[in-house]
């Protein structure tokens, strides 16, 4: 793109950052100087290289390694975050460095005490119940400073429901549980703030979080924008269609709707305001595509590896799921766009307003993290491992990035790669697992002394520990809920309330589940708030006999869709900020645009062939794909109140009555929906109008 469009349209590195802290909590940490600011660095490099070390050997005991795990956490977020986000003194106060310590101790507390806790079989010491309490209020105030409050005030109440569990009304009455067992629960078991949810964190989330960082270093985030502009610039109303192609894309780099809107938004959102969207409008766009970008494969949003450990499936088999519903979802924003595009006449961009196609294609490259990715997920290997052989990739793609140097860092790692191979040969101990990373590391080591990459490679892995903060405190914090839902049976009181205020009807326990699912989610990142739907909401829809896939697969939807649905619409107000709209209006018009979200789940839970998942008759599953995308148009066309020519209310209102028929996974639907459909299609051309049908390139 030439450097007039260039200084139009993209926002700088720190203006994004300030838009970032602005509405991400998890983003607004201190930028440390100085000798703090070197220590805190290497601490986040130690965590890193720690983390990188169990994934590698894993032969650290579970106890040991979540409580490191928390621990790292602790410290760095009351180093790194202060107890005041508005606050302009950045300073590390006195209190924060006492905090730091006490996080550091709970941390250090299972590994040095781990052959007396494990002795006493379940009992407690005092220094062990004022350990524990220590933790609790840790986690805590971690949470709210880099989380926020919503998911601080949950586990409190929790917690109270807990202790006072034998005084509320009769349907989710239980005997209570004493303050010291509550402690024992939360610190001393792996079913509270040390249990599946950090669990996860201190592996696959980790990885994947240090993936994305070296994704960045590569510079595939920057690629996949031009990449966007390439196919989708010139297409009608095309900076709408490049936030759409482009925030899809970055959902594979960042798991965070904030981010992911203002790092593509940076430029898309000032192209459409440009070319003639409305600020609202240009916002939705960018707000529902990041949004979005949690729910594509290959690699989702942080929560997706939750449910591999929750529902215990590989998480291939999530991934594969997510394929066609993600399809629709981002087809359903394409086709509103497009539709309102045409609407108000809008063009797209000009030929020279976009990149060098010949540069932009020479660098595909850039993509093979994606695609091998999506290798070592299909292939049958582990999270863990494919995370780090995706890290792998990222460093080698990295490194031939350089033309000078090019051919040197393959040579190099083939020949370590070789070398260790006959070595382990002969000494018996051969691992091609470790062989790979042995060859990257002699690669990375030799790119050092010839252009430095070395530098990026360290860069990336503090960014990734440093990214992993929130979720660390989140996970910790969305334990404590776990542990009294287990304790108390909360989960099963609650799912068989929601089905009897159903009456026991499927489409109403949907309906429920997915208002909870969307209250419990505001303002809470995607792990914490797929936690507590999961936990909370999920087993209501269970009950009625639909499988757990599609049941947390429900409320992971609905959880993510509360970052776009007023009043507490995180990336909707990020978006605003960006485009000077209105931050409720654009969170209506991002919800508008996100209708297929608000569809598609209830499809795959009455039609499971969606999800890839136990059938056969393929046949049948794409006819329901080809029908849902029809009534994805239909709906388009009804939201937008344009087709072919302007759509009246009376024909608004048929387009969304023949797009729902045909969504809904029922033969006569379907087949009433298309008959419709065809009708709708041929009055249009019977009677539009020929000035609003102007040649255009779709």
């Amino acid at each position: 793109m030439n450097d007039k469009a260039t200084k139009l349209d993209i926002l700088s590195e720190q203006e994004q950052q300030q838009l970032i802290e602005k509405y991400d909590s998890e983003s607004n940490f201190r930028k440390l100087a100085g000798i703090m600011g070197a220590i805190v660095f290497f601490l986040l490099l130690a965590f890193s290289l720690y983390q990188l070390y169990t994934a590698t050997f894993g032969n650290v005991p579970t106890q040991i390694h979540r409580s490191i795990h928390l621990g790292f956490g602790l410290v760095l977020i009351y180093l790194l975050f202060p107890v005041n986000r508005k606050s302009k003194d950045k300073r590390i106060a006195w209190y924060d460095y006492l905090l730091a310590a006490l996080g550091f101790y709970v941390g250090a507390y299972w590994p040095v005490m781990y052959d007396n806790i494990i002795a006493q079989g379940g009992q407690m010491t005092t220094m062990d119940f004022i350990t524990g309490s220590i933790a609790v209020l840790l986690v805590l105030e971690a949470t709210r400073r880099t989380v926020g409050l919503p998911i601080v005030i949950i586990a409190i109440l929790f917690m109270a429901y807990a202790y006072w569990g034998r005084q509320l009304p009769d349907f989710i009455v239980h005997p209570g549980v004493d303050v010291d067992t509550l402690v024992y629960s939360l610190f001393f078991t792996t079913e509270g703030m040390l249990g599946t949810p950090i669990g996860v964190s201190s592996t696959y989330i980790f990885l994947f979080l240090l993936f994305g960082a070296f994704l960045v270093k590569t510079g595939v985030g920057q690629y996949f924008n031009d990449l966007a502009l390439l196919v989708a610039g010139r297409r009608i109303g095309g900076p709408a269609k490049v936030a759409i192609f482009s925030s899809a894309l970055q959902g594979t780099v960042s798991g965070s709707s904030v981010a992911n809107v203002v790092t593509s938004g940076s430029f898309t959102i000032p192209m459409m305001k440009r070319l003639g969207y409305s600020k609202n409008f240009a916002g939705a766009v960018e707000a529902s595509s990041s949004t979005g970008g949690q729910i594509m494969p290959p690699v989702m949003g942080a929560a997706a590896f939750l449910m591999v450990e929750f529902i215990g499936v590989s998480y291939w088999t999530i991934a594969k799921a997510a394929i066609i519903p993600a399809i629709l979802y981002f087809a359903g924003i394409w086709i509103m766009t497009h539709f309102e595009a045409k609407r108000t006449g809008l063009r797209g961009l000009k030929k020279e307003e976009l990149p060098n196609k010949k540069e932009v294609l020479s660098k595909l490259y850039l993509l093979l993290p994606i695609l091998a990715m999506v290798f070592y997920l299909s292939s049958g290997l582990s999270i863990m491992r494919a995370a780090l052989y995706g890290i792998v990739t990222c460093v080698l793609v990295a490194l031939i990035r350089k033309e000078v140097y090019r051919h040197l860092y393959p040579i190099t790692f083939g020949v370590v790669l070789v070398a260790y191979l006959i070595y382990s040969g002969v000494t018996g101990s051969m691992s091609i697992q470790n062989g790979l990373i042995i060859a990257a590391i002699a690669t990375v080591i030799v790119s050092y002394f010839f252009d430095r990459n070395f530098l990026e490679t360290i860069e990336a892995m503090v960014d990734g520990a440093r990214s992993a903060l929130a979720v660390i405190a989140a996970t910790a914090a969305a334990g404590i809920i776990v542990a009294v839902v287990t304790k108390t049976g909360l989960g099963l009181s609650l799912a068989n309330s929601l089905v009897g205020l159903a009456n026991e009807q499927l489409f109403w326990t949907l309906f429920f589940t997915m208002i909870a699912s969307l209250i419990l989610g505001m303002g809470a990142p995607t792990t914490a708030n797929y936690i507590i739907t999961s936990t909370i909401a999920a087993p209501a829809i269970i009950l009625l006999g639909i499988s757990d896939l599609q049941a947390h697969m429900f409320v992971f939807y609905f959880g993510i869709m509360a970052d776009i649905t007023p009043p507490v619409a995180l990336a909707a107000f990020a978006a605003a900020g960006m485009s000077g709209g209105r931050p409720i209006a654009t969170g209506v018009i991002s919800t508008k645009l996100a209708i297929a979200a608000f569809v598609i789940p209830y499809m795959f839970v009455f039609a499971p062939e969606l999800l890839l998942v136990g059938t056969s008759n393929y046949l049948q599953m794409a006819w329901i794909f080809v029908t849902a995308f029809l009534g994805m148009i239909a709906i388009g066309a009804g939201m937008i109140g344009y087709w072919f020519r302007r759509l009246y209310w009376p024909e608004r209102f048929v387009a969304l009555a023949a797009g729902l028929a045909l969504i809904y996974p029922g033969v006569w639907t379907s087949i009433a929906g298309i008959v419709v459909f065809a009708a709708l299609i041929a009055f249009q051309y019977m009677y539009k109008r020929s000035e609003m049908n102007q040649p255009v390139t779709s």
